[in-house]
């Protein structure tokens, strides 16, 4: 089973709760291996009220929500059952499997959210050494005892006052010795 994007219909207004909500009951209900990512559509834009800039968040999509997940029975219940949630888009009636977007589609809207959906290179191996260059941990040394890719995120044991203490860290913070 492949993780794809899969578009959500909402009540229009509620699609920050909606992804509030769909959070929630991903946490509750055990769902972070299926539900990834929940994305409200939105960009930013400048508007000048009584002479004053003011940057605000515009909704592209209104009334949808994005979900990177994993289509299974559990998860498709998990999301159709979350409050504010009329039905997924690309499913033709009941019982059936929604389509997933397309990659291109998810790629153009990510990038106009700023996000890239382009995971990084990962190039750390287990039981390297590594330098903190970022964050409270910032100029340890230490290695590496778990990477996570899809987290981006790496376990490193630090040499702290003459003791091994694990330290979860993310891709960037890190850097090869």
């Amino acid at each position: 089973m492949e993780k794809n994007w899969y578009a959500i219909h909402t009540y229009s207004g509620y699609e920050n709760k909606v992804q509030t909500n769909l959070q929630k009951r991903v946490e509750t209900m055990d769902m972070e291996d299926k539900i990834f990512r929940v994305l409200v559509p939105e960009d930013e834009e400048t508007e000048i009220k009584n002479g004053k800039k003011k940057v605000v968040k515009k909704k592209f999509f209104p009334g949808y929500v994005l979900a990177e997940m994993i289509m299974t029975d559990d998860s498709w219940y998990v999301v159709r059952n979350t409050p504010g949630v009329t039905g997924f888009v690309g499913s033709s009636g009941h019982g059936t499997k929604p389509t997933p977007l397309l990659p291109d589609e998810v790629d153009s809207v990510l990038k106009r959210m700023g996000i890239a959906d382009k995971t990084p290179q990962i190039d750390f191996e287990l039981k390297e050494n590594v330098q903190v260059t970022d964050g409270p941990f910032s100029g340890f040394t230490g290695t590496i005892e778990h990477i996570d890719a899809d987290k981006q995120k790496v376990k490193v044991h630090v040499n702290m006052f003459g003791r091994e203490t694990p330290v979860e860290l993310e891709f960037p913070q890190i850097e090869k010795l």
